[in-house]
C-alpha cells in the first residue's frame, strides 16, 4: 500500500560543533514545512531540538545521557591537556585512545534502533563523526545523508598507509597540520604520522579494544559493509559538506560529495541581546575573541590576552571576548578600557556579521573557521587541537589568516604582532571576502534543504507502509 509518509531522522552527537551545523538544516526543513522530522541525540540537548520548530514541528529523539568519555566538555584537566598538546601526532594520539571506547555505543545503537523501527524512517541525515548512526543506517540498509562539518578531505583522506583513500597519497594527513606544498622533511613526516597511527593499532591495549569492539559489533548485529573507515562515504546516499572546494587543497571529491558552504540560520538570529549590538555599532574596529565551547584557559594565557588587548586599546581598536564563565574568576576587578566580556554572546552569527567586528581571533574548529569566512571576516588563529590545525594551515596559505607561533603559551608580542598585521594588511580582508562570497554563493542551509528533498527516498513513490 502506497503512503506519503517519508520521515526523516536527524542524528549527531551533542558536541556543538557537530551537532550545530544540523539543527540549522533540520530547522530549515521544518521552515518549509516538511513533515515528520525527528532529531535524535544526547538529552542534553533536547531544549534545543524543541526550539527548532519553525513550521512544522521537529521531534527530540533521546539517545539517553552524555557519555563522559565521549564528550571534550567533561573531560577531565589531564585529558584535556593530553589531546590540546601541541604534538601533533600525541595529540591525535590521545583522542583516539580517550574516544575508542567500545562500550560507549552500546547503549546509543540500541537507543537508536528503537528509534528506527518505531520512526521507520525514509532518510537519515548522520553527522559524520557519529559511527553508531551511519553503522546503524547501512546495518538497516535505510539510505542516509552524511553530514560534514569539516574540510571535504578530513573525512576522504586515511590515516594509515594503506587505507582506501579519495585524495593522494601524499595528501596531508588529517589532523597532521601540513601545507600542500611540503619540504621533505614534511614529506617524511607525513609518511610517518599514517605510519604511526598503524603502528599505534597493532599496541597490545588498542589491539585488546580492537578485539572487544567487534565482539560488540557482533552483538548488535552490525553488518560487516558498515565497517572501514570510508564504508560512511562508500554507503552514503549523499556527503553533504559545509565548506566549499576552493578552501581545500586540490583533489578529486566523490560524485555523491556536495559542498554547500557554510550552515547559517536567518539572521539576525538573536535580536534581543543586551545591547551587544548597540555597544558593536558605537565601535568602528573591534576583535571578537572566542576560542570555542572546549577551550580551557589557564591564568597565564587569560593574563597574555588581557595585556593583548591592551596595547591594542592604544590604536583605537576594542575587543569582545567571548569567555565562558567558569574561566571568568581568572579575571581581574579592573578591566582594560576597550574591552567587553561574555559568558555567552545570544549569536556568535550575529557578532560576526557586523559591519565594525574586523577580525576574529579564534580556535579555528570547522564551524568557526567557516562562520568566520562566510562573513568575511580574516582570522588570527589559536589552533586546540586535532582539525583545528588543518584548518589554520590552509587559512595561512589561502591568506585569509595568520597562526600564533606558540599558542600554548599565547607570547604577547607574537599575537600582538599576528593581530596588527592582519588588521592593517588589506589583503587578509580581500581575501576573506572573496571566500565569503565562495560559501555564501554555495547556498548554505537553503541549498542542503534542497538537495535533501530532491534525494530519491524521499519521493513519494519510494514511500510505502
Amino acid at each position: 500500500m502506497e503512503s506519503t509518509r517519508r520521515p526523516i531522522l536527524f542524528v549527531s552527537y551533542p558536541e556543538s560543533g557537530l551537532l550545530n551545523p544540523l539543527l540549522v538544516l533540520a530547522e530549515e526543513m521544518s521552515r518549509r514545512g516538511v513533515p515528520d522530522l525527528h532529531f535524535a541525540t544526547d538529552d542534553n540537548r533536547a531544549d534545543e531540538v524543541a526550539a527548532l520548530k519553525a513550521d512544522s514541528p521537529v521531534e527530540f529523539v533521546s539517545l539517553g545521557p552524555v557519555v563522559p568519555e565521549m564528550s571534550a566538555v567533561t573531560w577531565d584537566d589531564e585529558t584535556y591537556a593530553d589531546v590540546t598538546q601541541r604534538s601533533r601526532f600525541k595529540a591525535h594520539r590521545a583522542v583516539i585512545r580517550h574516544t575508542f571506547s567500545p562500550e560507549a555505543r552500546i547503549d546509543k545503537y540500541r537507543a537508536l534502533e528503537a528509534a528506527v523501527e518505531e520512526i521507520r524512517p525514509a532518510l537519515m541525515v548522520v553527522e559524520s563523526m557519529c559511527s553508531y548512526g551511519y553503522e546503524l543506517a547501512i546495518t538497516k540498509n535505510i539510505p542516509f545523508v552524511l553530514g560534514v562539518p569539516f574540510m571535504p578531505s578530513n573525512v576522504l583522506t586515511s590515516h594509515v598507509p594503506f587505507g582506501k583513500s579519495y585524495t593522494g597519497p601524499n595528501f596531508p594527513v588529517p589532523h597532521s597540520g601540513l601545507p600542500y606544498e611540503m619540504n621533505f622533511l614534511q614529506r617524511l613526516t607525513n609518511r610517518l604520522f599514517k605510519w604511526r597511527t598503524l603502528g599505534m593499532f597493532m599496541t597490545a591495549e588498542l589491539r585488546e579494544r580492537a578485539a572487544r569492539d567487534q565482539r560488540i559489533r557482533d552483538d548488535l548485529g552490525v553488518s560487516k559493509e558498515a565497517g572501514g573507515f570510508m564504508s560512511r562515504i562508500d554507503h552514503a546516499a549523499m556527503v553533504l559538506c559545509y565548506s566549499v572546494r576552493e578552501l581545500d587543497y586540490p583533489f578529486t571529491p566523490p560524485d555523491t560529495m556536495r559542498l554547500v558552504g557554510t550552515m547559517v540560520p536567518p539572521l539576525p538570529q538573536a535580536p534581543d541581546d543586551d545591547g551587544l549590538t548597540e555597544w558593536l555599532c558605537t565601535r568602528d574596529s573591534v576583535v571578537y575573541m572566542g576560542f570555542g565551547t572546549i577551550t580551557r584557559l589557564t591564568a597565564e594565557q587569560v593574563e597574555a590576552l588581557l595585556e593583548v588587548t591592551r596595547r591594542l586599546g592604544e590604536r583605537g581598536t576594542h575587543v569582545l571576548w567571548k569567555l565562558p564563565g567558569e574561566q571568568q574568576h581568572l579575571l581581574p576587578d579592573e578591566l582594560p578600557a576597550n574591552l567587553r566580556v561574555e559568558k555567552w554572546v545570544p549569536s556568535q552569527l550575529d557578532v560576526l556579521a557586523h559591519p565594525n567586528v574586523k577580525l576574529f581571533f579564534t580556535h579555528a574548529g570547522g564551524n568557526a573557521f567557516h562562520e568566520g569566512l562566510h562573513f568575511g571576516k580574516p582570522l588570527v588563529v589559536r589552533p586546540l587541537w586535532v582539525d583545528c590545525d588543518d584548518q589554520a594551515v590552509r587559512g595561512a596559505d589561502f591568506g585569509v589568516s595568520l597562526t600564533l607561533d606558540r599558542p600554548e603559551t599565547i607570547d604577547v608580542e607574537d599575537a600582538l604582532d599576528k593581530l596588527v598585521r592582519v588588521l592593517d594588511d588589506r589583503s587578509f580582508r580581500d581575501n576573506a571576502q572573496k571566500f565569503g562570497q565562495l560559501l555564501n554563493d554555495a547556498g548554505g542551509r537553503e541549498a542542503a534543504a534542497d538537495l535533501l528533498q530532491a534525494l530519491p527516498a524521499l519521493s513519494a513513490e519510494k514511500a510505502s507502509l
